[in-house]
């Protein structure tokens, strides 16, 4: 499996257009069931709007887009459009309006329900969703704080900790950081604990500075 990005998380974004209001919404979603029902929920919830255009696509599913009485072309395959151009999959969108009167023409739908969908997404984050090391290293609380920064350094990050007599930290590594990190976990424990290799994990992570589109 190679790498792909995703929603970070669910958004809402607001904003008129000659009297138009537009309201984006996205959603990280797995299955086209859970895309249907998240459209499902804004129809319900906007059911007096003029029109919930929609589109969603799935890495490994189908792609299906809907203008929702907007004339065909100027709402649900634009807003499709910005997801592609990211590359974004795993990915619901709905753009509802409220007609203010003012008709926009079929450039200014466009125009329109692309910024919705681009601010919503803005709003909600792209992460990447990469195949990571996964290695427990169980230390002393007092190890804590170090052991998380050196998993940063090494361009990976924490997985889950888990709280006991000791505490264990799942780190989640680049496959090329791996033995460097291990190293440097003998080191900082003078040989006292250690980095073990418990396997593959696919996860997302935020796209930062660190974590950049490849």
């Amino acid at each position: 499996m190679t790498e792909y990005f995703v929603p970070t998380k669910p958004s809402e974004t607001e904003f008129t257009e000659k009297r138009s209001t537009f309201i984006g919404h996205v959603w990280p979603v797995e299955t086209e069931e859970e895309a249907r029902a998240r459209i499902d929920e804004m129809k319900k919830k906007y059911h007096d709007a003029r029109h919930n255009c929609w589109c969603y696509l799935l890495k490994d599913g189908p792609v299906r887009y809907s203008d929702d009485g907007e004339p065909q072309g100027t709402a649900g395959q634009p807003m499709l459009g910005v997801f592609q151009k990211e590359g974004v999959a795993n990915v619901c969108c709905v753009v509802t309006r409220y007609f203010g009167g003012v008709l926009l023409g079929a450039g200014g739908l466009v125009r329109a329900y692309t910024q919705s969908a681009k601010d919503a997404l803005d709003a909600a984050g792209i992460s990447v969703v990469r195949r990571w090391v996964e290695l427990a290293v169980e230390c002393p609380y007092s190890f804590l704080e170090r052991v998380k920064l050196d998993c940063a350094a090494q361009g990976g990050l924490v997985g889950g900790i888990e709280y006991a007599a000791a505490v264990t930290v799942h780190a989640l590594l680049p496959e090329g950081s791996v033995e460097g990190f291990q190293a440097r976990m003998t080191e900082l424990s003078a040989g006292d604990f250690s980095a073990v290799e418990l396997g593959e994990v696919f996860k997302a992570a935020p796209l930062t500075d660190k974590f950049q589109k490849q």
